[in-house]
């Protein structure tokens, strides 16, 4: 690094560079909704992941997020942290974004997170939920389109919305790289604000990269909105 110094002569120490990361939080949360978000193409898919912010033995002694996050169970077992809520597009690009306590249901985020969408929008079956798919049909003119749990009527359902609907693993791909490639989560955060700092600019180094998960629809979106 030393001879690198006259190349880079105002660069800070980590210190310093720590202590300026409370100040980019709001300009990167509004690079991000204003110049990172993608367009609705009438074909939407949602999902949560689990962004613990401690291990599992460390959570009674945790203090860092103390009244911020809280204890969630996934599919993969208990966690202490947060959720993330996204929605994407059938080309892989962002659309909306929400971060809640670890103990907040899927579906409820979900009428705040869909004002600015419109077709269909496809979720697992922990989505399945005939009060929230009439909540967004009337007010939002969105249909939610989940899988049935087992002890569930089967439902009608189009071909088209059959074959979509086995696509949504491309938002676990997403989520797997940016946990994998843009590391949105690690346990080892100092404060709430440099956790928020990490999140965002994992998501917008997502956002920006050229090439994204994509279903390779084109103008098939727009046939069926």
């Amino acid at each position: 690094m030393e001879r690198l110094h006259s190349e880079f002569p105002g660069l800070v120490s980590y210190t310093r560079f720590v202590e300026f990361l409370p100040s980019v939080l709001v300009p990167l949360y509004v690079y991000l909704r204003t110049a990172c978000l993608g367009t609705c193409t009438g074909i939407s898919f949602i999902d949560s992941t689990a962004l613990a912010v401690c291990k599992n033995p460390r959570i009674h002694a945790h203090r860092v997020f103390a009244g911020l996050a809280a204890r969630g169970k996934t599919s993969t077992g208990w966690f202490f942290g947060f959720k993330l809520h996204l929605i994407f597009n059938d080309r892989g690009e962002l659309l909306n974004l929400l971060l809640t306590p670890g103990n907040v249901d899927d579906r409820q985020p979900v009428p705040t997170m869909v004002h600015k969408l419109f077709g269909k929008l496809f979720a697992d079956k922990g989505y399945s939920s005939k009060a929230l798919q009439e909540e967004l049909r009337r007010t939002f003119r969105v249909q939610l389109v989940t899988g049935v749990r087992s002890n569930m009527k089967n439902a009608l359902m189009s071909l088209m919305d059959k074959l979509l609907l086995r696509k949504r693993a491309i938002i676990e791909t997403i989520i797997d790289q940016l946990k994998n490639v843009s590391h949105i989560e690690h346990s080892r955060h100092r404060s709430p604000v440099n956790f928020l700092v990490n999140l965002l600019c994992g998501l917008i180094a997502y956002c920006r990269q050229p090439k994204k998960p994509s279903l390779g629809l084109g103008t098939l979106p727009a046939l069926i909105a």
